[in-house]
């Protein structure tokens, strides 16, 4: 086991202080996903040499290749990925692009656009494996993009079948109900809105958040990044098989109320992250925790992504 604090940044770039790079080296999974599953959640770090970080990023991270992506997608036993736009790259996809284009059809994409984009852009990604669209409304994350310009990608994408992502923070739920619920597709929350895991699973907080999903059946969720959400632990190394104990009852409580609207995905290369960084291969053994019968397991990990990334091998 080792964690390599040193990997080389690319170009000019210099890495962000405290920031962790991801796990090297991580163990096998206990854990056997179902054949076809999908790491839903997933992202690409330049390199920087090649495509370099936006001018406006608000972090810089470590590389993180496809190459290396792919990798750990056959370590971990996955069949497939869906990269989601790091915002470290803002608006600039052509990172996300080219491991899309280097996937031999294995991956999708969400992307992140702007209101000047065209519709021949927003064909030619449709074309190259993007299916959604990121809004980000984490303030520490990302400058404020007005809701008027967000609402009108939304509208525009629609037509493509294409969904929106949303990542949020619970005590910022409230004030943006109005305008997640005016969205005019299939919407996806990221790591269940980021609940406080430290208050109760069925506290009014999260409730709000159960609340959401019931009112609204074309909102699904992630129940992703329990490292990110834990207070308490225990963390996802050394071996522990029981990781992230105070998070698996608020992702248990979404899976099992929800289990046609939820996805799983491992968060590499785990942005962000200044406290610890997760053995992967641990991340993998949570999931029977909070997916608990095979059934569910195949919902999670294959049926459910298949049907949001891959609808055309739905059909017939």
């Amino acid at each position: 086991m080792s964690q390599d604090n040193n990997k080389p940044v690319s170009g000019d770039f210099t890495k962000t202080a405290g920031w962790l790079d991801w796990y090297t080296g991580p163990s096998k999974p206990r854990f056997q996903v179902p054949a076809g599953a999908v790491d839903a959640h997933c992202h690409v770090f330049g390199p920087g040499a090649a495509f370099p970080y936006a001018p406006e990023r608000k972090y810089t991270p470590c590389d993180a290749s496809r190459e290396q992506l792919f990798a750990l997608r056959d370590h971990l036993g996955f069949d497939r990925n869906v990269v989601v736009q790091a915002t470290c790259h803002g608006a600039d996809n052509r990172a996300l692009l080219d491991a899309l284009a280097n996937s031999n059809g294995r991956a999708r994409g969400v992307a992140t656009v702007r209101r000047s984009i065209s519709d021949t852009e927003l064909q030619a990604m449709h074309d190259a494996g993007v299916r959604g669209v990121r809004f980000n409304f984490v303030k520490r994350l990302v400058d404020f993009t007005p809701k008027d310009e967000l609402l009108e990608i939304a509208s525009r994408i629609a037509k493509w079948g294409w969904h929106v992502v949303i990542y949020f923070e619970a005590v910022d739920l409230p004030e943006l109900w109005d305008f997640f619920t005016a969205l005019p597709t299939t919407v996806v929350v990221d790591h269940m809105g980021r609940p406080d895991t430290s208050k109760p699973v069925d506290g009014p907080e999260f409730e709000l958040f159960l609340k959401f999903m019931r009112q609204h059946p074309n909102v699904w969720s992630k129940v992703s990044c329990p490292e990110r959400l834990s207070v308490t632990g225990p963390k996802a190394l050394n071996g522990e098989q029981n990781a992230y104990t105070d998070v698996s009852p608020f992702a248990r409580r979404v899976v099992e109320e929800f289990p046609d609207r939820v996805l799983w995905g491992t968060d590499w290369p785990h942005p962000n992250l200044k406290d610890h960084m997760p053995d992967d291969g641990l991340l993998v053994d949570f999931i029977p925790h909070i997916a608990t019968t095979a059934e569910r397991q195949q919902q999670l990990l294959v049926s459910n992504p298949l049907r949001l990334y891959w609808p055309e091998e739905q059909k017939g």
